[in-house]
């Protein structure tokens, strides 16, 4: 084993760990036929009693099923009826888009002219992003299969390989990909910041490409989401289920706003919508997530990633990190999550090298070490505590199996999701401490020894 893999004990929360995607096959065909089975949408979104509605903050009488692993086999049910999910299965599995093909501008020409001997159906030239060009197939098609043809340099005879991918989906970080410890879980409410805390990253600006934040965050969060709030239309979470009961991840981008906030009162936050509230994107949202940003953002918080086709760096992130360099007016640090997946993979756009990788660890009463759970390798710059009670929603989390959990606006949750944001937050306290660039604090932030090979400095609260 290389040096930089820790020793891991089993779990059995690691079995759809991403390490081993192979685990999800049973679940799963090469096709997926999708019918929306919801129900109707909740007469009050936000969270508010109405008639026949249980009190918050309570668990509902139903079942005692185990709420981790009913929260994995419903994240495995929801990829399988989804008609805009594949997954290419297997130890080097990954999640993508049904018929689309990504090309280098520069490559189009050729790999249109050899498509139609790998591929029997129908396509043209789509629309385009983060200066990728996109191939659309009529019919279903073999994309893995495709792409595994293009980038076979005996096609090319003595050229260069093509640039070719497909359109990769991402996930957030607590989601199953590996999840840690399953949904939120209940907790109470949080105490407000301390008095004279605010001078703690004090006009750092952080944009949060993620769900998006509640719409009523900032009225109902004062204490930590009201001032430094930059929200505008389009950034809200859509939160829940066309039932009215919490999606999987709605609220993800407002508990990532409240960890990053106590970690640094300070900071200001710009929140985007990268995610939908099943925790499920792909390269384009998130292209124009940051594209949205401010631009005055120094620094940018990714608590997603995904998976790519042999392990490569995707080409419309890296153009994407590119662009967003030379947008801004002034030097930006990109941080993002590891994973969840127990597992040395590359998970992008943490493993990019000019992103900041930011792994999970555990305290355990004052003895930090790395998270069962956490994703780690050479990759991996950084890591931080991983469990947070933070910022929430009001809701329903309805797994099958289990009682349903009544949530009232704060609750507890675990992944290295939570782990970015405090990396994130303990450099814009640096940056002001210090009067230095975002660059200049990273740089003095991890200028120490590594807690445990493949994870990086540890960054404490």
């Amino acid at each position: 084993m290389p040096s930089d893999c820790p020793p891991l004990p089993p779990s059995r929360r690691r079995f759809l760990a991403l390490s081993g995607l192979a685990a999800l096959t049973p679940f799963l065909g090469p096709t997926f036929d999708h019918r929306d089975q919801l129900g109707h949408r909740d007469p009050d979104p936000l969270g508010r009693p109405v008639p026949g509605r249980p009190a918050p903050g309570r668990r509902l009488p139903l079942s005692s099923g185990d709420p981790v692993e009913a929260y994995q086999r419903d994240f495995v049910r929801m990829i399988t009826e989804r008609t805009d999910i594949r997954l290419m299965d297997g130890p080097a599995g990954f999640l993508y888009r049904p018929r689309q093909l990504l090309v280098a501008p520069a490559d189009l020409g050729r790999v249109l002219d050899v498509l139609p001997r790998l591929a029997k159906s129908r396509f043209t030239v789509g629309e385009s992003f983060a200066d990728v060009a996109r191939v659309v197939f009529d019919e279903e098609t073999d994309i893995p299969a495709v792409v595994a043809g293009l980038r076979n340099p005996d096609r090319w005879r003595g050229d260069p390989v093509p640039a070719v991918q497909p359109h990769h989906v991402t996930v957030g970080h607590p989601n199953i990909m590996g999840n840690p410890g399953g949904p939120p879980t209940l907790s109470a409410k949080i105490d407000p910041p301390v008095p004279g805390s605010e001078r703690l990253g004090r006009g750092v600006l952080v944009g949060i490409c993620d769900t998006g934040l509640w719409l009523d965050a900032p009225n109902f969060h004062q204490d930590w989401l009201n001032k430094g709030c930059r929200s505008k239309a389009g950034d809200e979470d859509q939160l829940y289920r066309q039932d009215g009961k919490l999606a999987m991840e709605g609220g993800h981008g407002t508990f990532v706003a409240g960890v990053l906030r106590q970690t640094a009162p300070g900071v200001e936050f710009d929140p985007q919508v990268a995610l939908d509230p099943t925790g499920i994107g792909d390269e384009e949202l998130l292209a124009r997530a940051l594209a949205g940003l401010d631009p005055q953002t120094q620094l940018v918080n990714l608590s997603l990633g995904c998976l790519t086709q042999d392990d490569l760096p995707p080409l419309p992130m890296a153009n994407m990190l590119m662009a967003l360099q030379k947008r801004r007016t002034g030097e930006l640090v990109v941080l993002a999550s590891a994973g969840n997946a127990a597992s040395r993979r590359p998970n992008w756009p943490a493993a990019f090298s000019e992103v900041i990788a930011v792994a999970a660890v555990q305290d355990r009463k004052g003895a930090v070490g790395p998270a069962p759970y956490s994703n780690f390798g050479s990759w991996v710059d950084a890591c931080a505590v991983g469990e947070w009670t933070s910022t929430f929603v009001p809701g329903v989390f309805d797994l099958p199996g289990c009682d349903p959990v009544v949530f009232e606006g704060f609750a507890s949750w675990v992944g290295t999701s939570f782990a970015a944001p405090v990396v994130a937050a303990q450099v814009a306290r640096t940056m002001v401490e210090l009067g230095v660039s975002a660059r200049e604090a990273v740089a003095t932030l991890l200028d120490g020894p590594t807690l445990a090979p493949g994870f990086g400095v540890y960054v404490a609260r």
